[in-house]
């Protein structure tokens, strides 16, 4: 099946008639990739499904404020985004009292027994997680996302000078934290 565009989507956003079928292609095209862009930032999967349900909820009521002047994805994600960074800070306060119970269980399956790919990604995924926020974001839209600094500049209404300097710090604490960590 061909994928819709963009533009056919907001072309059906715009008919009345034909708004619930251009807002279920929109969710078709972007819930999937919107949900992995969360869930890098959040680690539980109810949060990251509560967070898309915001950003879509966001996006049902605002799409006619969508002004075109960026690409839909890009209005997609900074409202993902702002909606991560809403709830991150939110929950800072329960957040640090699940971190411990988290690592209890992580520390358990640690012990286990781990393939070495395993081991390399917990490390991985520890590594980044102590990264600072804005760090861990441009890090993951880089890395996982695969998206260009100019997106990200989009997204974010950053710097590209600034992005740059984010990933590469970001880069460099993850090399260190597996000199220093990563052949436990």
């Amino acid at each position: 099946m061909k994928q819709i565009s963009d533009k056919d989507i907001l072309d059906l956003l715009e008919n009345p008639t034909q708004y619930e079928k251009g807002f279920r292609l929109l969710m078709e095209k972007y819930q999937e990739p919107i949900y992995w862009h969360i869930r890098r930032m959040v680690k539980n999967h109810e949060d990251a499904n509560d967070i898309v349900q915001n950003t879509f909820i966001k996006v049902y009521k605002g799409i006619n404020k969508f002004k075109q002047n960026s690409k839909l994805y890009t209005w997609l994600y900074r409202i993902a985004t702002n909606e991560t960074i809403t709830f991150i800070n939110r929950n800072k306060k329960r957040k640090s009292t699940s971190i411990d119970e988290e690592n209890g269980i992580e520390n358990k399956l640690i012990a286990e027994e781990y393939s070495d790919s395993q081991r390399i990604l917990e490390h991985f995924k520890k590594a980044i997680e102590i990264l600072p926020e804005r760090q861990k974001l441009v890090f993951n839209m880089r890395y996982y996302d695969e998206m260009t600094y100019k997106q990200i500049s989009e997204i974010l209404e950053i710097s590209i000078g600034s992005l740059k300097a984010s990933y590469h710090h970001a880069v460099k604490k993850i090399e260190k934290y597996f000199a220093v960590n990563g052949q436990q």
